[in-house]
């Protein structure tokens, strides 16, 4: 008893992603540039929406809430990463391994469901617009964005405390770059087998219950877009809905490989691979794919570039 109490109090230590070896200090710094640019990225739409009257619109708020889930997932894996490879150890403590593992969650969940309200806003959009003002006012908008969060902490919390419940008396090595959940339970001295069973379980249905919604509201959207007359219209019409499916695809083909896939199908390297996709690249991706696909977004950047002189200078 005493052995398992002293093992919840210890310290986890991450196998880490890289090693000091050449061309591994290559990749260190290529996610070093990639890290900076997601925070800049995301920083910069968060702005723009901010201060430009013309992105106070209800996608852009959500929009918003999605660039604060992407700041949070760069913030929460990259930087503990980038000091255990600078200190060459990866120590981290019970609570800070409870903390990433949390907050991963958190945001994993949030996004998801942020993602499929996402997609009901552009099917009211496109299909009832002369209903817009009414179905996606503000008090609709913030109750999405509450449920999108409160989702995130409930299913989290829950999770979190079942997993850090277990006793760790074996190996305390976790074979990933961040404690993430799956990783952190192959080395419970514990049967989980259960638990993992009901894990897979609540999984499929926190990733088909999002997607059921954003393929229904997809399939009311093409079909209106089919009818529609005006070339023009039609193309407007794709444009907007385009970006949001390309980043609905790149969180959900991540998150499904995760865990939806059995653990026995993909080797920790790919593990390490797919987290390293959701928690750095797909946040960087994301500002990318919404300003350069979007006409109100790149005319306030303009707005702001030409405020400053920027582009007078050039």
């Amino acid at each position: 008893m005493g052995e398992s109490n002293q093992s919840v109090t210890s310290d986890f230590t991450l196998m880490g992603l890289l090693s000091h070896s050449g061309p591994h200090l290559v990749l260190f710094s290529l996610v070093a540039v990639i890290f900076t640019m997601g925070l800049l990225g995301n920083a910069i739409l968060l702005f723009l929406i901010r201060t430009d009257s013309r992105l106070h619109t209800p996608m852009y708020f959500l929009l918003s809430q999605l660039s604060l889930l992407d700041v949070g997932f760069l913030l929460v894996t990259i930087p503990k990463m980038a000091a255990n490879f600078l200190q060459g150890e990866g120590s981290i403590s019970f609570g800070g391994c409870a903390a990433q593992m949390f907050f991963l969650m958190l945001m994993g969940v949030s996004e998801g469901v942020l993602l499929s309200l996402m997609s009901y806003d552009r099917y009211v959009a496109v299909c009832r617009p002369l209903h817009y003002p009414v179905l996606m006012r503000r008090q609709v908008c913030l109750l999405m964005v509450g449920t999108s969060w409160l989702s995130g902490v409930l299913v989290a919390s829950i999770q979190t405390s079942i997993t850090l419940h277990f006793p760790y008396c074996a190996s305390r090595t976790v074979d990933h770059f961040f404690c993430e959940l799956p990783a952190l339970l192959k080395l419970s001295c514990a049967d989980t087998s259960a638990y993992e069973l009901s894990l897979s379980i609540s999984g499929m249905l926190i990733l088909l219950l999002p997607l059921s919604l954003i393929a229904t509201s997809y399939s009311h959207v093409l079909r209106a877009v089919l009818c529609m007359h005006s070339a023009e219209t039609r193309h407007k019409a794709f444009t907007t809905c385009s970006s949001h499916i390309t980043v609905v695809g790149l969180f959900y083909g991540a998150a499904m490989f995760m865990y939806m896939v059995p653990g026995t199908y993909h080797s920790p390297q790919q593990d390490n691979v797919v987290s390293l996709f959701y928690s750095l690249v797909t946040p960087t991706l994301n500002p990318l794919i919404y300003s350069l696909r979007n006409r109100e977004v790149r005319m306030a950047l303009v707005k702001v570039l030409g405020r400053t002189g920027f582009m007078s200078k050039r």
